[in-house]
């Protein structure tokens, strides 16, 4: 999932429709006081991030991320292009910076490049519960025990740790795991979800994966 932090409606527009095409789920946050709070408080695996807002400047909310050593990858965007803006934004914590006007596709493979990165990581290790996965062996294991899980498998997993204590939609999961070649209306999310819940749990400890109804499932954070 990645959060745009930007206060122009045209750009959101732009930017949400576009990375969606490409399969990136998007959520907005139209201010920086919104933007910054909900970066700090939920999971995201990237950030685009005006440096111009109301409320709080991109500068701020960098800084702000930094004390709270929050890693997620930040892109900057800003309508200046001197030098020492550039350096200034990069100095503060992002991983990369646009100057608008800007095209999709450019944004769109900057942002692969830094999910790429991310994967790469050699301290890229996600947890929740009792269930550990390593995204740069694709090792996953469950309170000590290893756990063999099909690619398909492996990704929804991730995925779901990522945004682990949120209710995602079959929709979201079917955008983000599946891209968009599937059906709306197919059960294969559903049937995904009973392979995890198979493999991860056992008769003293079902899988911590909650069936929202109507909605989606949401991995809990604890046991």
């Amino acid at each position: 999932m990645i959060l745009l932090i930007e206060d122009e409606p045209g750009i959101v527009d732009f930017v949400k429709r576009g990375l969606e095409a490409e399969g990136f789920p998007v959520e907005a946050a139209l201010d920086g006081l919104e933007g910054q709070q909900r970066a700090l408080e939920e999971s995201f695996d990237l950030i685009v991030l005006d440096l111009m807002l109301p409320g709080r400047s991109g500068l701020e909310i960098l800084a702000t991320l930094r004390e709270a050593r929050i890693t997620v990858p930040v892109i900057a965007l800003t309508a200046r292009g001197e030098v020492e803006d550039r350096v200034a934004g990069l100095d503060a914590g992002a991983v990369d910076y646009l100057v608008k006007p800007f095209s999709l596709a450019e944004l769109a493979a900057r942002v692969r490049a830094q999910l790429r990165l991310t994967m790469r990581s050699p301290n890229s290790i996600l947890r929740a519960a009792d269930i550990e996965v390593s995204l740069l062996t694709r090792e996953v294991a469950r309170d000590g025990r290893t756990i063999s899980l099909s690619t398909t498998e492996f990704d929804l997993l991730v995925y779901m740790l990522r945004h682990r204590g949120r209710v995602l939609s079959r929709e979201q999961i079917l955008a983000a795991v599946w891209g968009y070649e599937h059906d709306p209306q197919t059960n294969i999310v559903d049937v995904y979800v009973g392979y995890l819940r198979r493999k991860l749990g056992t008769p003293d400890s079902p899988a911590p994966i909650t069936t929202v109804r109507s909605v989606g499932y949401r991995l809990d954070d604890a046991r």
